[in-house]
């Protein structure tokens, strides 16, 4: 009797755990269109607040996915994207910007916060470039399927 109870218990915090993890996910799912447009109005606010004249449009939604990397939009007046993600230093998640061109060459790579301004020189290069590898290899990946 004894382990038929102590499996019952087993299986409602079970449930309970699988339950939290199905409401939390699609937490996540429903609500990426909102974090994908706060993020825009974000990066369009650091360019501003730079001195940039540049500004991210829509988001541009790869087949729906938005990739566990960070998030692609388009830019104003220009045939460039960019792909804005975030890395960590020192346990601390640094937003950045990477500029693509039409070719799906990244161009740069931009800051998105005060700290990541002040530790982006400090990011190692080794970590920087396989980030660049990636994105080019999606921008890629992207020009390919047009």
């Amino acid at each position: 009797m004894n382990s038929i109870g102590s499996l019952k218990g087993r299986m409602v915090f079970m449930g309970w755990v699988l339950g939290l993890l199905v409401f939390t996910s699609l937490l996540w799912i429903l609500t990426q269109p909102l974090q994908a447009q706060n993020l825009s109005r974000s990066v369009n606010n650091v360019l501003s607040n730079n001195g940039d004249s540049r500004r991210v449009g829509a988001n541009i939604a790869g087949n729906g996915k938005t990739g566990l990397l960070g998030y692609w939009y388009s830019m104003h007046n220009s045939a460039d994207k960019m792909f804005v993600f975030a890395v960590f230093q020192d346990g601390i998640l640094c937003p950045l910007g990477a500029v693509v061109s039409a070719d799906g060459d990244v161009r740069e790579i931009i800051p998105m916060s005060a700290h990541a301004a002040q530790v982006f020189d400090n990011l190692p290069q080794s970590i920087l470039q396989m980030y660049v590898m990636r994105i080019e290899s999606q921008a890629g990946a992207e020009g390919r399927k047009r």
